[in-house]
């Protein structure tokens, strides 16, 4: 690893702050290295959502500083034979988390150069052999404090296996052609109940759509109609009235979809995953 980057850690769970694991798991990188800097993405990812992982993974590792090591840690399979991994993305990032589809969005989105499986002989806390529930702390927690300190290198973590053999959920392609759009709602905004889609508003513009117009949009599950309606098309959430509905251009320069001063996914039930189908069409 690069010792000129600082060591930072910067970690998501599942785990919420309602017991004493997040403490617990902080304190074993402590213990490997008083200096290594930790910092909190998010301990609130909903229970056993390995989809909801691998998203956030993509929407902020490409904003932190190269060498960073990330830990995830939403783990349903937790001590099964799932692998425990550290994965090297193409931009220079480490993540370390089990491989059970975590890695999806980064795969697709930010490319994978190399992933190595954790050797628990080296790179697991030996006093805590006795359990097989907390990897987050035993393990995961552990081996990236090793290696965000430098006590081992990258090389070092363990073997190497295939970037092929790195589990994948799959992700649905979007569509854009001329005056028509058709993708998934990826994720949500959960603070304010917007529904993130992952079509490019790059894409948007290509096929003939502009800022300030109207287009029509269905939200489908399956074949249920969730959301039929004209919603005005534009860069923000005061462009139309409180409580009124806009498809508009998220941080990430994707559409989505947003009620002004209230909860999109609230009002028409709309949540996230491939079954969300969010289709818009140009209005002549």
């Amino acid at each position: 690893m690069n010792q000129e980057v600082l060591p930072i850690l910067v970690f998501q769970t599942d785990f919420t702050y309602k017991e004493g694991a997040v403490a617990a798991m902080y304190g074993v990188v402590r213990s490997v290295d008083r200096d290594v800097e930790i910092i909190t993405a998010t301990h609130e990812i909903p229970q056993y959502d390995i989809w909801s992982a691998s998203y956030r993974l993509s929407q902020y590792v490409p904003f932190w500083p190269k060498g960073t090591v990330f830990v995830s840690v939403v783990d349903p399979g937790v001590g099964t034979s799932r692998r425990a991994c550290v994965a090297l993305t193409k931009d220079g990032y480490y993540i370390v988390t089990p491989d059970n589809g975590a890695l999806t969005h980064v795969m697709v989105k930010q490319g994978i150069s190399e992933v190595r499986m954790i050797d628990e002989t080296i790179n697991r806390l030996q006093n805590t052999r006795g359990t097989s529930v907390f990897h987050g702390r035993d393990l995961f927690g552990y081996c990236a404090a090793r290696l965000a300190s430098g006590v081992i290198s990258y090389e070092e973590v363990g073997p190497a296996y295939s970037v092929d053999e790195i589990v994948s959920l799959g992700l649905p392609e979007y569509t854009c052609k001329e005056g028509y759009a058709r993708g998934i709602i990826e994720i949500d905004d959960p603070n304010f109940g917007n529904c993130w889609s992952n079509i490019p508003v790059e894409q948007m513009q290509k096929a003939g759509f502009e800022y300030g117009s109207n287009v029509h949009i269905t939200v489908t599950k399956g074949t249920e109609i969730l959301y039929d309606r004209d919603t005005r098309f534009d860069r923000t959430f005061g462009d139309v009235e409180k409580g009124e509905a806009i498809l508009y251009n998220n941080e990430l320069m994707n559409v989505s979809l947003a009620l002004s001063q209230g909860s999109f996914m609230e009002c028409y039930n709309v949540f996230f995953g491939p079954e969300y189908v969010i289709e818009i069409k140009k209005i002549e």
